[in-house]
Order: structure tokens, then sequence, then C-alpha cells
């Protein structure tokens, strides 16, 4: 199989989609790849790596020539000019916050695998794992970032001092991005709250971490919470479809004025009325008071770790496409969401009636 490597195009987006060494595994496993100029350095490997390992460097153009395209973020508009019938793209798409992007990806008649929605048959979203880990750490580093005065947040130290009380923070979601979040927020000495539909997985977070406070997520607990809450980081995800909007105006609008929201489920749209996407370059903005971080690609923030750990976990789906596209194993039969123009992921048909 001829595989492309492009360099990213989203905004601050510095990961790239394989390492030097998944590279060599790839070559070694007898395909071919190219790789986009420079792709490699915002994460830490240069041209030569790429060439040691058995690459070959080239232009956008040659590399979108390749039959199976391996990526980290969604296409975007030069993208999709480069784009061509049957051609296997593989990457996070989350196409169930965007009506635009799938119907591009129909019109181009590609093969579209989304790594969000690799699914084992236990339920669980390996190519979400290392990412959500990331994101999850990331959302309280942020958040007790925001919450400095300097940065427009109400002067509080997360996790307070001797005879002062820490802040308190409340996390939606107790699954990977939650945990990491709660671990991370209750190890700097923060208040902590994790909600969740789920009693197995809350039981689990409390078996980890027993100085926490759990509940059953419902809105009037989830309003209950908010209103005392100094930062609120949520994780809430159905995989494959739209994030829920739970989080209301008059919720946020009950938080006191310099608190802030993380929104880690904005790629799947995000689960507050008021989110909307952000940037690195641009990544918070404020309504009702509360200032709103919901940068789309959190762990682009880290691209050296975000890279080596996405590369650990995609390449034995990339090894398989690459050996035979059409026949695949369930977990990534799953992950496809379009093919050479129609949408077959119930979720992301139903997000946009298709």
């Amino acid at each position: 199989m001829k595989i492309g490597l492009p360099k990213e195009i989203k905004t601050s987006e510095q990961r790239v989609a394989i390492t030097p060494e998944g590279v060599e595994r790839l070559i070694n496993a007898g395909h071919s790849v190219v790789v986009e100029c420079d792709a490699g350095v915002g994460s830490g490997f240069s041209n030569l790596q790429y060439e040691r390992a058995g690459a070959s460097i080239s232009s956008v153009f040659n590399v979108w020539q390749q039959d199976l395209i391996v990526k980290v973020k969604e296409p975007l508009g030069p993208e999709f000019d480069l784009m061509r019938p049957n051609q296997v793209l593989f990457t996070y798409l989350h196409l169930a916050a965007s009506k635009e992007l799938t119907e591009k990806l129909m019109q181009k008649q590609v093969v579209a695998y989304a790594y969000e929605t690799v699914q084992l048959d236990n339920g669980s979203l390996p190519l979400l794992m290392g990412m959500s880990e990331v994101a999850g750490r990331l959302a309280v580093q942020a958040g007790a970032h925001y919450l400095e005065a300097a940065n427009g947040g109400k002067g509080i130290l997360l996790g307070g001092v001797t005879g002062v009380p820490p802040a308190n923070v409340l996390i939606l979601g107790a699954g990977v991005a939650g945990t990491n979040a709660a671990t991370i927020a209750r190890g700097m000495g923060a208040r902590v709250t994790v909600l969740d539909t789920n009693a197995t997985k809350l039981e689990i977070i409390l078996q980890r971490l027993p100085n926490i406070d759990i509940g059953l997520s419902t809105l009037d607990e989830i309003k209950q919470e908010i209103s005392v809450s100094d930062l609120v980081i949520s994780t809430i995800l159905i995989p494959g479809a739209k994030a829920p909007k739970l989080i209301t105006r008059e919720m946020l609008r009950s938080m006191e004025p310099g608190s802030v929201f993380v929104d880690v489920s904005i790629d799947q749209g995000g689960s507050a009325e008021t989110s909307r996407a952000t940037s690195h370059t641009n990544p918070t903005y404020i309504e009702e008071g509360v200032i709103h971080y919901c940068v789309a690609n959190i762990p682009g923030a880290v691209p050296r770790t975000s890279t080596r750990a996405l590369t650990n976990a995609t390449l034995p789906y990339i090894l398989e496409l690459a050996n035979d596209p059409h026949k695949v194993s369930d977990p990534l039969r799953r992950g496809l969401n379009v093919d050479r123009g129609q949408v077959v992921l119930r979720e992301v048909a139903e997000a946009h009636g298709l």
C-alpha cells in the first residue's frame, strides 16, 4: 500500500500522525510511505529521521496522491481539492459536529475511517484513550491558568493554602478524560466532584480517587454543583454522536464572575449552550461572566507527547488498513464513517438528518 503522511494545517496543530519509528514498521511490512516536507518538525521529528526510516520526503500534492492518507485532524479547505475517489482516509473526523465536512467527504467519494469511532467489543475506544488522557490532564492546567487574576480569572489558587480553602472543581463524565482530569485536580489539592450517568464508572473512579465526591448526573444535580464551582470541566462523550447540551446559560449565570469552563467535548460540538470552538492562538472567550476554554484540539498543545501516544494506538490499525483495506476487523469496521458517498455510521447520519 502507498501511504501518505501530510503536514497538519489546522491552526496551531503541531502533531504528526506517525512517528519515524512507526514509519519504519510500515516500510518493514512492505508498504511505501511518502511524508510531506517538515510534517514532523512540530513534534520534534526531522525530515532526515523519516528518510532514515525509509520514507520519501515530498510535496503536499505528491503526498495526497497516495492510496491511504493518515492524518491527525480532519481535512480542511485546501485539502479537499487534493482528495480523489476510493482514497482511504484515516484520522480524527468528529463528523457529527460538522455537516459540511460530512458532505465534502461524501462528494469526494473517499473511504473515511475516524479514529474516534474505532470501537472494541467491550465498547472501549482505543484510539481516543491516549488523547483523552492528555486532554483531561491539560484541561486542569488550563483551568488553573485562567483562574489566575492576570488571565481574567477570579484570582484563586486551585489547591488553596493553609487556612484558605481550595477551589471547587466539577467534572462531568467519569471516562478516561474525566478520570485523568480528576486525578490532576485532586493532586493539585482541589475539591473535586465528578458526575456521570453510569454508576459503575463512578464506583471505579472513587476506588481510584477516594478523596473525591461523586454523584449521578441529572440536570438538577448539574445545576446545583455548577453554582458552587470555580472550575467546570466537561468530558461528556457519546461515541460518534454530537455532544448533548447539558449546560445552559442559566447554569453558567449562577457561577461567580471569573470562573472557568473547559469544554473537552468541543470536538463533538460542545456540551454547553455557549460553547463554540476556539484555537490555541485564541483559546478563550467570556459568556455570562465565565471564561470559556473550548480549544478543539487540546492535545496539540503538547505535540511530542501526543504524537508518540497517538502512534502507539493507531499503528496496528494503520497496518491493518494497509494490508487489506477491504477486509478489516470488527473494531476497525466500526470506525468507518463515510464509504464512497454514503454515510455508514448511524450516529453521524442521525446528527445531520441523512
